[in-house]
C-alpha cells in the first residue's frame, strides 16, 4: 500500500501513465479498424454487441498478458541462429503477430477490391459473411497482436505494473467509446 501510495505522488509515475495511455490510444487505433471491419460482416442487429463483446474480452486478455509480462520480456535468450542474427522466442512472437496483420490486410484489401462474389467466409458480398462467434474470435487474435508490441513497449517505459494496467483499461474504455461512431 505504501508503494502505491509513493506512486501517487511521484511526477514521473504520473508522466509516465498520460504517456502510455497517449500510446495506447494510439495504437488502439488500429485495432479499432480492424474490430470495424470485422464486426460490419455481422448483420446489423449484432455488430455493436460483438465489438462490446470483443473488446470486453480484449480487456481481460491484456490484462493477463500484463500479468505475464516479466516472462515474455525475459524470452531474450537465443533459441537459434539464422542468418547470423539469434533468434529469441520473443522474436518468433513478434514475427508470427507480424506475419498474421499482413495475412489479414492483405486478406481484407483483397476482399474490398475484387467484385466477385465468392464463397470466402470473409467476403463482404455474401449475406452474413462470419458468424458471431468467429467474428469475436478474431478479434480477439487481432487484439493479441496488437497487444504485444504495445506492451513490450510499456515495459520499457515503466517498470510500475499498476501503472501500466491503468494504462490499459483506460485505453479500452477509450476503445469502447469510439468504437460504435467508427
Amino acid at each position: 500500500m505504501d508503494q502505491i501510495l509513493q506512486l501517487i505522488a511521484d511526477p514521473a509515475a504520473w508522466a509516465a501513465l498520460v504517456t502510455l495511455i497517449v500510446m495506447e490510444v494510439v495504437l488502439g487505433i488500429d485495432n479499432l479498424v480492424f474490430i470495424s471491419i470485422l464486426s460490419n460482416k455481422l448483420p446489423e442487429a449484432d455488430r455493436q454487441r460483438a465489438r462490446r463483446i470483443g473488446i470486453s474480452l480484449a480487456l481481460i486478455m491484456r490484462l493477463a498478458l500484463l500479468s505475464a509480462i516479466a516472462w515474455i520480456v525475459g524470452l531474450t535468450a537465443p533459441v537459434f541462429t539464422a542468418l547470423g542474427q539469434e533468434i529469441s522466442w520473443r522474436d518468433l512472437i513478434l514475427i508470427g503477430g507480424g506475419l498474421f496483420l499482413v495475412w489479414k490486410a492483405t486478406t481484407e484489401i483483397h476482399h474490398t477490391v475484387d467484385v466477385a462474389p465468392s464463397d470466402d467466409i470473409l467476403d463482404k458480398k455474401a449475406p452474413v459473411a462470419t458468424n458471431f462467434a468467429a467474428a469475436i474470435v478474431q478479434i480477439l487474435l487481432l487484439d493479441i497482436v496488437f497487444s504485444v508490441d504495445s506492451i513490450l513497449t510499456a515495459v520499457g517505459m515503466t517498470e510500475h505494473l499498476p501503472i501500466m494496467v491503468i494504462a490499459v483499461i483506460i485505453a479500452v474504455v477509450v476503445m469502447m467509446v469510439a468504437a460504435d461512431p467508427l
